[in-house]
């Protein structure tokens, strides 16, 4: 892990501590950083705490106001973190759960929500379920004991039913209608691989690590290299190729 982000989480920790206090049961790095997979330029930092009960409201906004990019600078392109109730971190429910969420970040516009009926459904409520996922195989603990004696995995149907909502999400986004190149398709290509490699192995990867696995064996090989590439610089796959290729994942795991 580089030494500016291992400074910026040992800080979120302990200005979370401070406005938590022993209700601060564990902090979790999960998402690029979790996974082992963090680029500089393009990852955001993801961070989990879990409290020990609901937390009031004055604490949710005063935790907002000690870590927001204005009082606490992210080095990443943004800190997206959110904060669980114990007993909702262990559950496996498939609802978002959550106490507070924030993103913020030099390049990332401010958002604050206090409560999950908040979150615009435009903006996917599968997120949070997958997220927690992710937590138990490859959270990195900051604080607190292993994150997989901490989150829970949704039952089998209800990741299956997640992870074809991540894709019909992705599917939604307008994406440009002609053979150019499309900003954005390469993470639409690749999370549509991380997405089939969860439902086929049962493992999360990295986007770029899943994208890699499912070209080994895919027709579309060619275009997945291209999502890849574009990760480092390259042109990404056009709209309707990234389209096509969703669509097909998508038939997959809805079919099995």
């Amino acid at each position: 892990m580089r030494d500016d982000i291992r400074d910026y989480l040992a800080e979120v920790v302990r200005r979370s501590r401070d406005v938590l206090g022993e209700d601060l049961v564990g902090a979790y790095a999960a998402g690029s950083v979790g996974l082992g997979a963090y680029q500089p330029g393009r990852s955001d930092v993801d961070v989990a705490l879990v409290a020990a009960g609901p937390m009031p409201d004055p604490d949710k906004r005063l935790l907002v106001d000690r870590l927001r990019h204005e009082s606490l600078p992210c080095p990443a392109r943004g800190l997206e973190l959110v904060v669980y109730r114990r007993d909702v971190a262990a559950s496996g429910t498939s609802e978002p759960g959550f106490e507070v969420e924030l993103n913020t970040g030099a390049t990332m516009p401010l958002r604050a929500t206090y409560d999950p009926a908040d979150r615009p459904a435009a903006d996917g409520r599968f997120w949070y379920a997958l997220d927690r996922g992710i937590l138990r195989q490859s959270g990195l603990a900051l604080l607190g004991p292993p994150a997989a004696d901490v989150f829970a995995d949704p039952p089998p149907q209800a990741l299956r039913a997640l992870l074809a909502d991540a894709l019909r999400w992705w599917l939604a986004l307008p994406t440009p209608p002609g053979d150019e190149p499309a900003p954005g398709t390469e993470d639409a290509v690749l999370g549509a691989c991380r997405a089939l490699v969860r439902h086929r192995d049962g493992v999360w990867l990295s986007k770029v690590d899943a994208g890699l696995r499912v070209a080994a064996d895919d027709p579309d090989a060619v275009l997945i290299h291209a999502a890849v590439e574009a990760r480092r610089g390259g042109p990404p796959p056009s709209g309707p190729a990234a389209r096509a290729f969703q669509r097909r994942m998508l038939d997959r795991i809805i079919a099995d």
